[in-house]
């Protein structure tokens, strides 16, 4: 186990990286444009908006997905 948790925890570094060196390039490497086309206008919050954007979105499926359940379950115990 914790052999897995040490290379999920590399490859989370690594993407992490990748990911820092590409915003990188393309706001060294592209007109203002282009970039705001892609990182959108508030460019040096993208990772803060990207895991928020994550975390709300992973919010809303656990809630789904517990109203479901508990609207099954319910339903079945009556």
């Amino acid at each position: 186990m914790f052999k897995r948790l040490f290379w999920v925890s590399i490859g989370v570094g690594i993407g992490v990286v990748a990911v820092t060196k590409a915003q990188a390039y393309v706001k060294a490497n592209t007109p203002d444009t282009a970039r705001q086309f892609l990182l959108g206008p508030d460019q040096d919050h993208v990772t803060m908006r990207t895991l928020e954007g994550l975390v709300n979105e992973f919010n809303a499926t656990r809630r789904a997905r517990e109203a479901e359940l508990n609207s099954k379950y319910a339903a079945r115990n009556e």
